[in-house]
């Protein structure tokens, strides 16, 4: 897995560069910091200005060891500047780019490998206790993260270390704009209930198919009764967001199922009873 993983790291490379482009738009615009002897001290001008006027974004008690040397005005050397909370840029790339980019890397590379080679998956499954259900709980168990973060962050300062800030901003300023748009049409949507799993789909199944079998109706259930069973199932005490997931497992022709799940999806927070 952590040869799969780097194998997967490198094909999404450009992805990664993308991200962190995207991230940092909007860096230029923060109000710059500097620690004076132990103290945090506002300079009074913008990250951005102190950049294009060739000064340090970093001084000399800041940041992390490997960008010490950056160019000043570099992507490097603004990561390595400080945040008005103490922390370093640098922080907030891992934990809001680079962790989540590995995670998903990773997760990605399992399913590659849960599909090409599915008797070692298998075997890696029950090495590490796990039912193979949540890849990323998978992920977790077998600590493969943290060295491929070590190596997304080496690829990524290859790419953007010494590039002035500006530029990269710019480069990654049509991903940030599609971005946003993604995050203002997630925020206007209602959260979908959450789907019954394991267990408790299993026992809504039995019961919704002991339903079936006392209801006299014709099998498969067609289009015409799609009310009728919506009703049994619902008067049987089986919940609306449990029912969509088991109509593709009943004795249901596939029109019928269509029509039942959008009567759940009309009725909406409407009282069905």
């Amino acid at each position: 897995m952590g040869l799969l993983t780097r194998e997967v790291l490198r094909e999404r490379v450009p992805a990664l560069i993308a991200e962190a482009c995207a991230w940092s738009v909007g860096l230029s615009d923060l109000p710059h910091h500097l620690r004076h002897r132990g103290r945090l001290v506002a300079t009074g001008v913008t990250i951005g200005v102190r950049a294009a006027n060739g000064q340090p974004l970093s001084g000399e008690e800041d940041g992390r060891l490997e960008l010490g040397d950056a160019r000043p005005g570099s992507f490097a050397d603004a990561l390595n500047a400080v945040t008005p909370d103490g922390g370093t840029y640098a922080d907030r790339l891992d934990r809001e780019v680079l962790e989540p980019f590995v995670l998903q890397t990773c997760v990605l590379a399992a399913e590659r490998a849960r599909t090409a080679r599915r008797r070692a998956w298998a075997e890696l499954l029950d090495e590490l206790g796990e039912d193979g259900g949540d890849l990323a709980d998978v992920v977790r168990a077998g600590d493969w993260e943290t060295p491929l973060r070590i190596d997304a962050e080496h690829l990524l300062l290859a790419a953007l270390a010494d590039v002035p800030l500006a530029e990269v901003e710019a480069e990654g300023l049509p991903l940030s704009v599609v971005r946003a748009a993604e995050a203002a049409a997630r925020s206007a949507v209602a959260e979908p209930a959450p789907v019954p799993t394991g267990d408790e789909l299993t026992g809504a199944l039995f019961l919704a198919e002991a339903v079936l079998r006392a209801s006299g109706l014709q099998l498969p259930v067609p289009p015409d009764e799609a009310g009728r069973l919506l009703e049994l199932l619902l008067t049987e005490g089986l919940e609306p967001e449990e029912i969509p997931p088991l109509l593709g497992r009943l004795p249901v022709a596939p029109a019928t199922a269509v029509q039942v799940a959008a009567m759940i999806a009309a009725a909406g927070e409407e009282p069905y009873r």
